[in-house]
């Protein structure tokens, strides 16, 4: 900034009026249009400028063309719709595209009380961890708090942390992988690193698997981090082991604000609990927290809910999430395929007799049995896909096959694994499974018979399949099936982008079914399309049937019903196995606790367990169990199960009492939605604003709307084409939106950009993009009883942290005042509210300009006095507001920063309205 001006001062520059913000750079003036928008920003050098840049004055309005109370409301709304640098103590709040739920903001207000944020969140999936961390992440950009961030997330879910930090966050980020890496860093000078030229990054965990990478990224590393899926990298598998490093070499700068999600924290593994809670804070490792002090420090640290936490009477949140019904749907096998499981389950026990006493070769030979049978239950073609990918086989990575155990660092495996069995006997074999691909499928007719009522009671289903072959299998006959619903496949043979826009162009279809491999149970978010969820085929991992419901049964689900179903078969002696091994004592534990719990990492307990429960369902010889000590690895694994239920429930116990609660969020929700604008405010600003533009909302049915744009002034229309909407769109005005259509919050484009039109066409009628509304009018009102002026506010603050470094911000709130004969009367929400009093009648037009031109004099006398002391007691009760937000439930001699707020004089004066008592 330069000496002639400092932020909030107004300047005229290149024949135009504008608002002076902060700038980044000494000599350089950052100038906002007085009459514009965020997007108008410009930065200009006073001496390179041909007309040398001078002090500017806002303009009072005048008295001519006078306002009707319509245009009056219409302008007050744009006024508060249009200002992005809100002055309350959330900053963030006018930057976003959604409106958060109470619960969402616990996290922000816990990080908003640390001086350097150390969180580590753990609510439950679907929940919306992402949000809650992006809440924080813009609250701290936005209060000048952090420049630079990046995020760390498995590689399936960069697209979507990208996607989410752009629509509902207002930021853009760049994604870094380890394809993508090599082209952001071409043409960087030699001293520069891709993280000093982008600040804001979302990088995949495949990106940091080499060493060279890992140092490159601790140098370089912003002073924001958020890990996602952070217990994948406090693990003792090599690749996580090297990840915690990286994360422990970070959290080693006490100035660097690091955030961990993770829904599952504690699962049995106290070393890895540990571990993350070390990051937070080194002190934090190894404690039991068994004193109510420590558990009070660590409160501050930690927030994990359930969803029934969440969703109580207390929060208020009983219709945030649907309900949610969960059914087995068992089925019959044939002849064929029974004898065809049977026969295959008699070869693989023979190569497992025939195995030796290697504890290599054993071990492959039992997850050769187990990586078969999965597929043999899952379907025909994944059985013959299998017993052909034999040659090809890993055999280092069939665990992962048998135990969905897909790694952090990719997407789930959905291509069907090699048996990694001897070859010699298999072509019978696989001659009986091609020819069951084209027999009747005794699983098909059950898949058939469960969806036929669903889909007749409008329902819009996702059936997860394990394999490719399968969900191609499935797909096909559900087609023929249902002809005339919309049936598409999404696997791991497509893209990302592809996944994601073959999904997205379901949207215009009234009824959907997709078909999907676990390529979708996470990354792409499916609530907004579907409802209902089929396990077509059983995971053996717990997690990952949470995963797959989570993508539908989660925050923003229109139904107020989600359904999901099981489907097995009790003679196939696999599905049996797993859900006597598996599912149901993850079951019991999640109805104990509340909490799915991971699968037991040891996975000779768990081949043991399973291996066990075939051969005792399918009445083996007792010898065989004994000789490779089946017997003993599932007492192993049922002691496993134990540990986890019972180390959650202790960890449950020791946390949930010191956490947050309502009553203490509540004020800062009310503050929140006041300041924001709730769903009926924007709606109404919407409403109004098409209607005066001639193009009125079509109501199609409740929260159904369509907007019909190419009505619009061509100006308007122009600009919402730049931001991506064009033609007839349907909108929702309140969460959850029907099914298609987007919800309209105020940061949306439409009501953003009629906001910004509006006011503009008002600020600058010779070159605003619409007919100008009046910035002074008269009307009688029943409201008053004497001759009242309410004049509409824009109070502009510098807002000083005051910390390590001082940083400095402009912060813009819209007020306003009303005064009669006798003084000031209201100010603020009051003031403005008398302009909704209805109307009593019209004034005539002499009558009108008279009173007018009276209020247009007396404001002036009124700047410097009653104006300006209200512009400073919203300065002192804006800085009360952020130290209590940040003191609150903290230690204040420890907090290092304060908050200073000073008003930038004159107030700008955008309307003034005289109100006549109905009769004069």
């Amino acid at each position: 900034m330069t000496a002639a001006f400092s932020p909030g001062d107004l300047v005229h520059a290149r024949g135009r009026e504008w608002v002076a913000l902060p700038s980044p750079d000494e000599g350089w003036l950052c100038l906002r249009p007085l009459s514009g928008a965020e997007a108008d920003i410009q930065l200009i050098h006073p001496t390179l400028e041909r007309e040398k840049p001078r002090p500017a004055r806002f303009a009072l309005p005048e008295p001519l063309p006078l306002a009707t109370q319509s245009a009056a409301q219409l302008l007050s709304e744009a006024l508060r719709l249009s200002l992005r640098r809100g002055a309350g103590p959330f900053r963030s709040a006018a930057r976003l595209s959604f409106e958060p739920r109470a619960y969402q903001l616990v996290p922000l207000l816990m990080a908003l009380r640390l001086q350097t944020v150390r969180l580590l969140i753990a609510d439950d999936v679907g929940i919306g961890k992402t949000i809650e961390a992006g809440l924080i992440l813009r609250e701290l950009i936005d209060r000048g708090e952090a420049e630079a961030f990046s995020i760390l997330c498995p590689p399936h879910l960069v697209e979507q942390w990208t996607g989410e930090l752009r629509e509902k966050f207002d930021i853009d980020t760049v994604a870094v992988t380890a394809a993508s890496a090599a082209r952001l860093e071409r043409g960087l000078p030699q001293h520069m690193t891709l993280f000093d030229a982008n600040p804001h990054t979302v990088v995949s965990l495949d990106y940091i698997k080499a060493e060279k990478r890992r140092d490159s990224f601790a140098r370089a590393c912003p002073g924001l981090v958020i890990v996602d899926e952070a217990h994948a990298s406090v693990g003792t598998h090599q690749g996580r082991h090297q990840r915690f490093e990286l994360l422990k070499r970070l959290s080693e700068d006490a100035t660097r604000h690091l955030i961990l999600l993770t829904a599952t924290p504690h699962s049995g593994d106290e070393e890895a609990f540990e571990r993350l809670l070390g990051l937070i804070d080194p002190e934090f490792s190894g404690r039991a927290f068994e004193d109510e002090r420590s558990r009070i420090r660590l409160a501050r640290h930690f927030v994990q809910r359930r969803r029934i936490d969440v969703t109580s009477r207390e929060w208020g949140e009983e219709r945030s999430f649907p309900r949610h019904e969960t059914s087995e749907s068992p089925y019959n096998l044939d002849n064929a395929h029974s004898s065809f499981h049977d026969a295959v389950l008699d070869y693989c026990l023979g190569v497992v007799e025939n195995a030796g006493t290697g504890q290599r070769e054993r071990r492959l030979a039992f997850w050769g049995t187990l990586a078969l049978m999965r597929c043999v239950g899952s379907s025909p073609a994944a059985a013959a896909s299998a017993l052909r990918n034999r040659l090809r086989s890993d055999p280092d990575r069939l665990g992962d096959h048998v135990f969905d155990d897909d790694g952090e660092d990719e997407d789930a495996i959905d291509v069907e694994p090699a048996s990694g069995l001897d070859t010699g006997p298999l072509a019978s074999l696989v001659a009986k499974a091609e020819y069951l691909t084209r027999a009747p499928d005794p699983k098909i007719a059950a898949a058939v018979k469960v969806l036929s009522p669903l889909i007749k009671a409008g329902a819009n289903p996702v059936v997860f399949c394990r394999y490719i072959a399968t969900a191609d299998h499935v797909s096909e006959a559900l087609r023929k099936a249902f002809p005339k619903l919309r049936i598409e496949a999404v696997t791991g043979a497509l893209t990302g982008d592809e996944r994601r826009a073959r999904v997205e162009a379901m949207a215009d279809d009234p009824q959907r079914l997709l078909v999907a491999t676990d390529c979708l149970s996470e990354g792409i978010n499916l609530q907004h399309l579907f409802d209902t969820v089929v396990h077509y085929d059983l995971s053996w991992n717990p997690t990952r049937h949470q995963q797959r419901e989570g993508r539908v049964d989660r925050f923003g689900q229109s139904a107020p019903l989600v359904r999901s179903l099981l489907l097995f078969s009790p003679d196939s002696s696999i599905d049996g196995a797993v859900l006597e091994v598996i599912l149901r004592k993850a079951e019991a534990i999640r109805k104990a606790t509340g909490v799915t719990v991971p699968l037991p990492e040891e996975r000779g307990a768990v081949t043991g367990a399973l291996m066990n429960a075939v051969l005792l369902r399918k009445g083996r010889i007792r010898q065989l169990t004994l000789d490779f000590g089946f017997d003993q690895e599932a007492k192993n694994f049922e002691t496993r199960w134990r540990d986890a239920e019972e180390g959650e429930k202790a960890s449950r116990a020791r946390f949930a009492q010191n956490a947050m609660k309502p009553e203490e969020v509540a004020p800062e929700w009310k503050k929140w939605r006041e300041l924001l604008g709730g769903p009926a405010e924007i709606c109404r600003f919407t409403s109004r604003a098409m209607s005066r533009l001639d193009a009125p909302l079509e109501t199609v049915r409740e929260n159904s709307i369509r907007a019909h744009l190419g009505a619009l002034p061509k100006p308007i229309a122009e600009r919402l084409a730049a931001r991506g909407l064009e033609g007839t769109i349907k909108l929702s005005f309140e969460e959850p939106p029907s099914s298609g259509h987007t919800v309209v919050t105020r940061s949306h484009p439409l009501p953003a950009t009629l906001a910004e039109s509006l006011l503009e066409g008002a600020l600058d009628p010779v070159s605003g993009p619409t007919n100008a509304i009046g910035r002074a009018g008269a009307w009688s009102s029943s409201a008053v009883s004497a001759l009242t002026t309410v004049a509409l506010l824009r109070l502009r603050f510098k807002l000083t942290v005051h910390g390590r470094t001082d940083r400095m911000l402009l912060v813009e709130e819209a007020s306003a005042i009303a005064f009669d004969s006798a003084g000031l009367i209201a100010t603020g929400d009051a003031a403005r509210a008398m302009l909704d009093a209805e109307a009593a009648g019209n004034l005539a037009e002499v009558a009108r300009v008279r009173v007018v031109t009276a209020a247009l004099a007396r404001i002036e006398t009124f700047m410097e006095t009653k104006v300006a002391d209200h512009a400073r007691e919203r300065a002192a009760a804006l800085a009360e507001d952020h130290d209590r937000l940040r003191k609150a439930g903290a230690d204040a001699s420890r907090f290092l920063s304060r908050v200073s707020v000073e008003p930038v004089l004159p107030a700008d004066v955008i309307g003034l309205f005289v109100l006549a008592p109905a009769v004069i």
